[in-house]
């Protein structure tokens, strides 16, 4: 059976998240797990996929930085899935995992990936840093008094904060923020 993984970091990411879907299926993936959440949270989605497929299934997603968040994570994943004698296909990388080629440039492409990574928040914090000496940087926008209460009201409800997330079209980290600052501000 061909299974696809399909995740984003965030919501915000629609265009991204439907090529993937539109990828996986293209590729005849009988069933597709999906999620949009950051490779940093926790990914109940590819758990899932990890704990469905069986011996003799193909794992498949478009691109390596969509399953793993790390060489370490990587190796993980794939060592889960030799054990339970399942393929790894990337589909932008032409990548089996079936093939000992395979394997081998799976984890090549992986380690170059994580250097890419860290490379890039390198030109980022050196960017902020450099914009925050001309006085150019403004940090985040922040999140005006209304929605502001608006979170504060659902919670008080009961509402999940990924629920209110949702509602209010905000990241889950905002929401996160906001609520951290009211206990703390309750608290003087």
């Amino acid at each position: 059976m061909i299974i696809g993984y399909a995740r984003t970091s965030t919501i915000d990411q629609i265009a991204g998240f439907e090529a993937q879907l539109k990828a996986l299926r293209a590729v005849n993936c009988e069933k597709i797990f999906q999620e949009q959440v950051s490779s940093v949270g926790e990914r109940l989605q590819l758990a899932a996929a990890l704990e469905y497929v069986r011996e003799g299934d193909v794992l498949v997603v478009t691109k390596l930085d969509r399953l793993a968040r790390s060489v370490a994570d990587l190796m993980t994943t794939v060592q889960t899935l030799d054990r339970k004698i399942v393929g790894l296909r990337v589909l932008d990388l032409g990548m089996d995992t079936h093939t000992p080629t395979g394997k081998l440039m799976l984890t090549v492409l992986g380690g170059v990936a994580q250097f890419e990574r860290e490379m890039m928040l390198e030109r980022q914090r050196e960017g902020v840093a450099k914009a925050k000496a001309e006085g150019r940087y403004k940090g985040r926008k922040p999140v005006s008094s209304e929605r502001r209460d608006a979170v504060l009201q659902l919670a008080a409800l009961g509402t999940t904060k990924a629920g209110i997330a949702r509602q209010l079209a905000l990241g889950e980290a905002t929401v996160y923020r906001i609520l951290a600052a009211a206990k703390g501000a309750g608290s003087d």
